[in-house]
């Protein structure tokens, strides 16, 4: 009996030991949290989410209201990512095509690289300019709306916010360019729509009305430089007929009925890997939102994002920790609500399944995209995803520590009236600390 109870003491003084490090390091964890985010007095107001993790030994260093809801703003974005990576062939079906006596059919497929300018290499286009081809049907089945719930209805004209579309095209965005006491428009067709006339030196600025085709420029008003970006309406597909054939110099018309799945034959564009960098580096609105859709073709046979969101999160990725609520695939919606751990959640979700090294190069380290100005010197230490909108700040991602461990981290304030910069640097200060200390 006595040997026994000495094996209990034993076995109870060397589970204390291990348990010590853990224990120390979440109270160094809880000092640095309270004395850099918590407690600080810009942050008093203001509502704070903190969930690290050890992937290597698969257990929480720290959570502070971890399992709390709050606005991720483009922290949603990783969620997007992940289906993505997970339903979308290697390269983008930029469309799907078939023929019918003479016509030829496009299926649209939501592919948002048609014509951008980051995006030289233009398959479809180049099919499409064939002299065979007279005639062209665009077919733009789509389930959801150009804007999603919860967006901000004033940012309409806000390259940031442009619309979705089945068949997008120049990134929906329109670029009018005053050059030589004269103008020109990308694409060239909206020319003929542009009223007014910059004057040489003076302040400019162009707008248009919601859903409206019609750009006024207003002098006087917005500054000097010779261009300006404003989103084109595309009224989910309508318009791309006449964007397409004015730019082909051929008949385009458009129809709503989609092709069969066992018509026709997909024609690629991009590897998606170099969309989903640029969609991460720059927390790009409209390539996020377009990812969903594409991935929603794919999967369920139609870009619906709700249906695609609502599938996710009854298969896949049904164990999340918190059922967020999901509405958009760029995090432009304030009625997104996601936790920390929900965060940490998807990243453990990404590595595992598409590997670190393949994370890595699609989101941006210190000092780049996103983190330009912030964490120098820790270049490949950090890798994450920003998040903002007014009053909300998010960031999550990994961390590679100096005692080389790998941890994956997710903090989100909401409802600071601070100033933006300020909220972003006592982040870093925090996250710097669990570099230099973990």
């Amino acid at each position: 009996m006595s040997n026994r109870i000495a094996y209990l003491h034993i076995f109870g003084y060397c589970f204390w030991l291990l348990l010590l490090p853990s224990c120390s390091v979440e109270k160094q964890l809880n000092r640095q949290a309270k004395n850099l985010l918590i407690n600080t007095p810009e942050l008093q107001s203001a509502h704070v989410g903190i969930c690290i993790f050890d992937d290597s030994a698969k257990t929480y260093l720290y959570n502070y209201q971890s399992d709390k809801f709050f606005i991720p703003s483009s922290n949603t974005k990783l969620f997007t990512l992940f289906a993505g990576l997970t339903y979308l062939p290697d390269s983008l079906v930029a469309a799907r095509v078939a023929y019918d006596n003479g016509t030829v059919i496009v299926q649209a497929t939501g592919d948002p690289t048609f014509l951008h300018p980051d995006f030289t290499y233009q398959p479809l286009l180049k099919f499409l300019q064939n002299d065979d081809i007279e005639v062209i049907r665009i077919n733009t089945a789509f389930a959801s709306e150009s804007f999603a719930k919860g967006w901000s209805w004033d940012d309409f004209e806000a390259p940031f916010m442009a619309e979705r579309d089945p068949f997008p095209m120049f990134g929906n965005v329109a670029t009018i360019v005053y050059e030589d006491d004269s103008l020109r428009t990308v694409p060239p067709s909206l020319l003929p729509f542009v009223a007014g006339q910059p004057q040489y030196g003076k302040p400019w600025q162009v707008s248009r009305e919601l859903a409206g085709h019609l750009y006024t420029i207003d002098t006087g008003k917005g500054n000097t430089t010779s261009e300006k970006r404003i989103t084109m309406a595309m009224n989910k597909g309508l318009f791309a007929s006449r964007y397409l054939g004015d730019m082909l110099h051929k008949t385009v018309f458009t129809e709503y009925s989609p092709l069969s799945r066992g018509n026709g034959f997909a024609i690629y564009s991009q590897p998606k890997d170099s969309l989903f960098k640029m969609m991460m580096h720059r927390s790009d609105n409209f390539f996020a939102e377009q990812t969903l859709l594409m991935a929603a073709n794919e999967y369920v046979g139609e870009m619906n994002d709700a249906k695609m969101i609502d599938t996710l999160l009854n298969t896949v990725l049904k164990n999340t920790p918190q059922r967020p609520k999901w509405v958009d695939g760029s995090g432009l919606s304030r009625y997104n609500l996601f936790t920390p751990k929900d965060m940490v959640f998807i990243l453990v979700n990404l590595t595992a399944n598409f590997g670190f090294a393949r994370i890595q190069n699609i989101l941006p380290t210190a000092n780049e995209g996103t983190l330009t100005g912030l964490y120098k010197g820790y270049e490949n230490r950090i890798f994450a995803k920003t998040g903002s909108l007014n009053n909300n700040t998010a960031l999550s991602g990994y961390l590679l520590t100096k005692q080389n461990k790998r941890l994956i981290f997710s903090i989100m304030i909401n409802n600071y009236r601070a100033d933006a910069g300020v909220v972003k640097k006592e982040i870093e200060r925090f996250l710097v600390g669990v570099i230099e200390r973990n």
